[in-house]
């Protein structure tokens, strides 16, 4: 099963465009709170993307609006196209059209995902009967277990229930549901978050392998900066909802700009470290959305900071965005 693009092969339409996405939520006494500003992302066939930073910087916030998840109450501004697409001016039934067959999500934590009272089978073929994508059911049910086979459970693991499986078991359940319907575009938000150190890397060289066997699209959503950057072509890094750098997973690492960047790199936990080599956590924590001012989001952190970064956000490049950091 295939989808026939809206662009013909060899478009240079991106398969994901994002342009100056912003977000604000309700706030307290009726104000309003930005929780995402200016956030531009590029995102083609059989290419992926990880979208980094630690928790609260806005990461699944981005992904619930590249779904059209986002909560009551928020309000959206920019642009977001799927193969040239407009997706923000679509209504509830335009999206449900495309969640599940060009688009899907695995969530970040499958106990709550899953539906308790439906084995993982029924599930995984859910999508696959809303959109009619196998409508008999003995076909639906055929799709479904293949969908399953590919990450890894047999015909036993399907027909249980979410309770019986464990973590890793139930994370490949998730991406099994996420792909039955051969999406364009798979964001997975923090896949790995609940696994131990083996299962998080089998789940990543899952995703790697499928993103390169289907041609689709790959947005992953994590905190882990040094796990994650191994497995994906492109890293962003986002912090208090904007964008501080972006670039090639290889070259970036190699040679961070922004002083998040570097200090995410440098909190990294190092295999065969002794134990007289510390860790360098970051100093300070993300700011609440209340506490966001005007400039750059990280100067309070930030050992480069200067009384200009708390007035005025740098502009970004494409590549980085900083005031004391040129590429």
């Amino acid at each position: 099963m295939t989808h026939r693009p809206l662009h013909p092969t060899g478009s240079s339409v991106p398969l994901l465009q994002v342009r100056d996405l912003s977000v604000s939520l309700p706030g307290p006494r009726g104000s309003r709170l930005q929780a995402l500003r200016g956030l531009d992302l590029t995102l083609d066939r059989g290419e992926s993307l990880a979208l980094i930073g630690e928790s609260g910087s806005g990461k699944t916030l981005t992904a619930l609006a590249l779904m059209g998840l986002l909560p009551e109450g928020a309000q959206v501004a920019g642009e977001i196209e799927l193969d040239g697409q407009p997706l923000l001016p679509l209504d509830e039934p335009a999206w449900c059209a495309l969640r599940g067959r060009r688009l899907a999500m695995v969530f970040q934590e499958p106990l709550t995902a899953l539906n308790p009272l439906q084995t993982v089978l029924a599930q995984v073929m859910e999508p696959l009967r809303l959109h009619r994508l196998r409508p008999d059911r003995t076909s639906a049910r055929h799709r479904a277990l293949e969908s399953l086979v590919r990450v890894g459970l047999d015909d036993h693991q399907a027909h249980a229930y979410p309770h019986q499986l464990s973590g890793g078991q139930r994370q490949r359940a998730l991406i099994a549901m996420a792909l039955a319907g051969e999406p364009d575009l798979l964001i997975a938000d923090e896949p790995t978050t609940a696994l131990d150190a083996v299962l998080r890397v089998q789940v990543l060289e899952l995703l790697e392998s499928l993103v390169a066997e289907r041609g689709m699209g790959l947005l992953l959503i994590s905190h882990d900066l040094a796990l994650t950057a191994r497995r994906v072509q492109r890293l962003a890094v986002l912090y208090g909802g904007r964008l501080m750098e972006q670039g090639d997973a290889a070259e970036l690492l190699a040679r961070p700009l922004h002083p998040y960047t570097q200090a995410l790199w440098a909190a990294r936990p190092r295999l065969g470290a002794g134990r007289d080599q510390p860790l360098h956590p970051l100093p300070g924590a993300v700011p609440g959305l209340a506490q966001l001012g005007p400039g750059c989001p990280f100067h309070p952190r930030c050992p480069l900071a200067q009384p200009r970064c708390a007035r005025e956000a740098p502009a970004w490049d494409g590549r980085l965005a900083c005031w004391e950091v040129s590429p």
